[in-house]
């Protein structure tokens, strides 16, 4: 069975592929000086508990974090006796090139959306992550990754204005029940969700009036239900993007 890791800033998802879907998927903080012995002791308890017995055979990781990747790379090695498939490195190749500035680095884990996108949805697409960043994909006609747009996440956003003014709480991000709010923590949340909502759908109606073509946008990451119920700001939501990226990533590398 095939383990595929997605590291992001935040958090990290493990998720188990037998070949047809994922039998079980677990997320943990994101900790740089995290051993791969501690990874194996917490991901061998959580599938003693599940009662999963799978042979893990190979191994996935897409990570945003590099200083985590060495510590993945001996979990792969010492427990599963794998050499794990690193998105981003030499070894391991896309479905179909990047086409952006010479010298950029992209993101594995827009390169790992871009490629689920477009094996789920076909081309022509916006794909939107909430994420520790809010990022715009514009995946083309072909599948390939032709750029994007990074803005701040929206519990970026939320810490930034707690931090920077004493008098504002920390609150959590919900739609608010009017636009102008009654109290800070209503005035804060209409700010970052109503704000939100006009950037998403501004930066989309700008991406396809350059474009020139219709695309249909994908919404995901751990905020996007949240806005997903909201305005029809989106053509489609999928929740493991990124982990069915990574096994349509893995099978082109394996066939």
């Amino acid at each position: 069975m095939l383990l595929a890791i997605d590291c992001g800033n935040t958090n990290t998802v493990f998720s188990i592929w037998d070949g047809s879907r994922f039998v079980a998927t677990w997320r943990t903080s994101t900790e740089h000086q995290r051993t791969a012995d501690q990874y194996y002791v917490w991901l061998s308890t959580l599938m003693n508990l599940q009662r999963i017995e799978a042979e893990i055979t190979d191994v996935i990781i897409s990570s945003t974090v590099p200083r985590v990747v060495f510590n993945l790379r001996v979990l792969a090695d010492r427990y599963f006796g794998t050499r794990p498939l690193v998105v981003g490195k030499p070894d391991c190749a896309l479905p179909v090139a990047v086409r952006v500035d010479a010298g950029t680095q992209v993101g594995p884990d827009r390169l790992v959306n871009t490629v689920a996108g477009y094996n789920l949805y076909g081309g022509d697409l916006i794909i939107v992550d909430f994420g520790t960043a809010t990022t715009f994909d514009v995946v083309d006609s072909d599948g390939a990754y032709v750029g994007g747009v990074i803005a701040p996440g929206v519990n970026l956003s939320l810490q930034a204005l707690h931090e920077a003014a004493a008098a504002l709480p920390h609150v959590d991000i919900s739609r608010p029940q009017a636009v102008v709010g009654t109290n800070t923590v209503a005035c804060m949340q209409s700010g970052i969700f109503w704000g939100y909502v006009g950037l998403v759908r501004e930066i989309c109606a700008r991406i396809r009036a350059e474009r020139e073509r219709p695309m249909k946008i994908i919404s995901t990451g751990g905020l996007a239900p949240l806005f997903q119920q909201s305005e029809e700001l989106f053509d489609e939501f999928k929740d493991d993007l990124t982990m069915h990226g990574l096994t349509v990533i893995h099978r082109h590398n394996t066939t």
